[in-house]
């Protein structure tokens, strides 16, 4: 049994960058709960995100407010994936959860676009992908945070991701003397 990390990690990015994809890989590995952030917005964000109509900061506050709830009561670790696009989003979230860690699925627009045109199961419009390129502020550079591609294979970002996260196989680690 690997040495797990005490501490939540947030998968992150634009639609179409992997998020649900990787948050289970990386759930099942570290043996965390997985929560789809999707599965917390309101029905008036969905429909409006059926309809094209990219998301304010103001239609996001309660939907923040709720993840960053979800993540307060579940101190020992979980998983999250939310697009956490702005700075001010990260933040809150890291005020709801100390020592949050943020996983970074940067891809770009002409990927994001075609990975959601082909998802039939999901609320997202594609024409949205542009809206959500135009309100991310990059991670890049901020405390906790590990970009990764997108366009690589999940076995890839898994790895990646768990060596990051402080995975540590007991059988790999030399004892204490």
């Amino acid at each position: 049994m690997p040495n797990l990390p005490n501490v939540s990690l947030v998968i992150m990015g634009v639609a179409g960058c992997g998020k649900s994809s990787l948050g289970a890989a990386v759930a099942q590995r570290l043996a965390f709960e997985l929560i789809e952030g999707d599965d917390h917005h309101s029905e008036g964000n969905r429909l409006k995100m059926q309809q094209g109509t990219p998301l304010t900061d103001a239609d996001r506050a309660g939907w923040l407010i709720t993840l960053g709830a979800l993540l307060a009561r579940r101190p020992g670790g979980m998983v999250l994936t939310c697009s956490a696009l702005r700075r001010s989003y990260r933040e809150q979230l890291r005020a709801a959860s100390p020592g949050l860690r943020f996983v970074f699925l940067d891809i770009t627009p002409e990927l994001a676009r075609q990975r959601v045109a082909v998802r039939s199961s999901h609320f997202f419009n594609t024409a949205l992908v542009d809206s959500q390129f135009a309100t991310l502020e990059s991670p890049v550079g901020e405390p906790g945070v590990l970009r990764v591609d997108a366009a690589e294979p999940l076995p890839l970002l898994l790895e990646q991701v768990s060596t990051w996260a402080g995975v540590v196989d007991p059988s790999q680690t030399p004892e204490a003397a």
